[in-house]
């Protein structure tokens, strides 16, 4: 017996994974717009870049991001087109960037939703580890019980293609958040999975489960990482 056709509008998009391992963000950056280019011609499938980037502050378009770099001091700092203001990456802090077009007939080209759909993506990785994440109205990112922040979101379109994204807060060293005010806050509402476990996790087990809830919640079949 045949198996009955999917909807176009509901079956999973093909994509594949870009595993960048620890790289400069200028680098990410740079191979980001050149995705991005290629999405766009249509010669390369939607990709998820993953990434864990050494010491950067990125500055968003926010008007107040400038401000909000306390002491950068020996960290470099870079400003971006992405949404937001200010905020901070490194070590043990897990990045990702989706280069996904958002396809109209699959209901996609609505910003909003793409935010929401990478919120739900991390709750459902915390939730694994037994962490409640959720949301606080009018704060992009992923909270726990509504006033510690472990993830931050800031995003760019161009023609309905995705690039920057997400970082999710791992065995991140929280105290690098102090030379800034993350996102317009201050830095003490900062949190990560080790400090709320009590015990470091391992990066790659939650990497392999991030992916995983990004294909979910964006309805993409990602392939095994490329590098």
């Amino acid at each position: 017996m045949t198996e009955p056709a999917r909807d176009s509008a509901t079956a999973p998009i093909h994509g594949r994974v870009l595993d960048l391992g620890r790289t400069g963000y200028q680098a990410a950056y740079d191979r980001q717009l050149e995705l991005v280019g290629l999405r766009q011609a249509d010669e390369i499938a939607d990709t998820l870049v993953v990434v864990e980037h050494p010491h950067v502050i990125t500055l968003g378009r926010s008007q107040k991001a400038v401000a909000n770099v306390l002491a950068a001091g020996e960290v470099e700092v870079v400003q971006i087109e992405r949404g937001g203001d200010v905020t901070y990456h490194g070590q043990g802090q897990l990045v990702a960037y989706p280069i996904f077009k958002l396809l109209q007939e699959r209901g996609e080209q609505d910003l909003h939703l793409f935010l929401r759909r990478l919120e739900d993506a991390m709750i459902a990785t915390l939730a694994r580890h037994d962490i409640e994440g959720g949301r606080v109205e009018g704060k992009t990112g992923v909270w726990i019980d509504g006033s510690r922040k472990i993830a931050s979101i800031g995003i760019a379109c161009r023609k309905w293609v995705t690039f920057h994204g997400l970082a999710l807060n791992v065995n991140t060293d929280l105290s690098y958040f102090g030379r800034i005010n993350p996102c317009g806050f201050s830095s003490a509402i900062m949190t990560s999975m080790e400090k709320e476990l009590g015990a470091a996790v391992d990066f790659e087990t939650v990497k392999a489960e991030l992916i995983q809830d990004l294909g979910t919640a964006f309805g993409r079949a990602l392939e095994p990482r490329l590098s």
